[in-house]
């Protein structure tokens, strides 16, 4: 099938160490510019240190890629993935020379991000602008993404299925459950700056908000739910969306909830965030607090995730129109993003 307008995908994602000693390499990549010395560094690095200095998030990468790709021939698709990061190997501009050698360079990026946020849209496409520029690549190679697909189906589903189940087990049927929805944190300003017109939080804030209440209706009606955040990070004077999970997890454990199921809706994948900051700080959180703790997985390669990021490729590629995108908020569908890489219009 002719992918008109494209001729690759780009699966890019945030990266992650491979190894002990990539780990400070890695972490002075993420906090770059922001002047963080490498002792509080190792403050940090002991999460990854406690897997062997490997993030998950690589390999989960290797894994939709790999998924991806049965998933468009299957269907008929005649676009290669190319997979980038942006804070380690394989780095975006590495990615653009590959990807432009092997004659691809209208690509068409998978970002692994779901919301709507700087750290999701606007440092992605500042990260794509900058590759383009280092490999001098702007205007012959053109950068376009996927629509926020935080309410596609294919997103949404899995985190149903997961919860249906969990809430199936005997330890939830016999006790004062709780479903506590988890994102990651960010700064409020920059919640607000997400799109300020939805609120406080702007977009990011209402689109989980939306997300929950979905999830809940169909996994868990008549159960108690709420939202928190986790992976606060940065200047403690700056305030940041809370409650954070732990506090929220000895909320609830005071007012006499007896087990906490954890719905992580922030994340496509089980990754250091999800593994360190939830199975093994919150999970402690709640153990201390003498309840009950259960985690839904991510997505992953969940065949609704997958079949779902084809689906949202598809629309690309078919140029659907918005009235037929599927999404399960009345948020959605979010927009198109604008071109990254295009040469300048030429003025006559």
């Amino acid at each position: 099938m002719s992918a008109g307008a494209f001729d690759a995908v780009l699966l890019a994602s945030f990266g992650g160490p491979e190894g002990q000693d990539d780990v400070i390499p890695f972490l002075r990549n993420v906090t770059r510019g922001r002047g963080v010395p490498d002792d509080r560094l190792e403050e940090v690095a002991v999460h990854y240190r406690h897997f062997g200095g490997a993030s998950p998030i690589n390999a989960q990468n290797r894994a939709l890629k790999a998924a991806l790709e049965a998933e468009l021939a299957a269907r008929g698709f005649d676009l290669p993935v190319h997979w980038g990061n942006r804070n380690w190997n394989p780095y975006f501009a590495d990615t653009l020379r590959t990807a432009h050698a092997a004659g691809h360079d209208r690509l068409l990026a998978v970002v692994t991000s779901a919301y709507t946020s700087y750290s999701g849209v606007g440092q992605y496409r500042e990260n794509f602008e900058q590759a383009l520029a280092d490999t001098g690549l702007a205007g012959t190679v053109t950068i376009d993404r996927l629509r926020e697909f935080f309410d596609h189906p294919g997103f949404v589903t899995p985190f149903v299925e997961g919860l249906r189940a969990t809430l199936a087990e005997p330890e939830a049927r016999d006790a004062a459950t709780h479903v506590l929805f988890v994102t990651h944190s960010i700064p409020t300003a920059a919640a607000a700056a997400s799109g300020p017109e939805h609120g406080p939080g702007g977009a990011y804030v209402a689109q989980h908000i939306a997300v929950a209440e979905v999830i809940a209706a169909q996994a868990a009606p008549g159960v108690p739910h709420s939202l928190a955040y986790q992976s606060r990070s940065g200047d403690p004077r700056t305030p940041w969306l809370e409650p954070d999970v732990n506090d929220e997890i000895r909320r609830l454990a005071a007012a006499g909830v007896q087990r906490v199921v954890v719905v992580p809706i922030g994340f496509v994948s089980d990754h250091m965030e999800v593994l360190w900051d939830l199975d093994t700080e919150a999970a402690q959180t709640a153990a201390d607090a003498g309840i009950g703790f259960a985690r839904v997985a991510t997505p992953g390669v969940h065949p609704a995730f997958v079949a779902g990021l084809v689906d949202l490729i598809a629309e690309r590629v078919q140029d659907t129109p918005d009235a037929e995108r599927p999404h399960l908020t009345a948020l959605g569908p979010w927009p198109d993003h604008a071109t990254v890489g295009a040469a300048p219009a030429v003025v006559r």
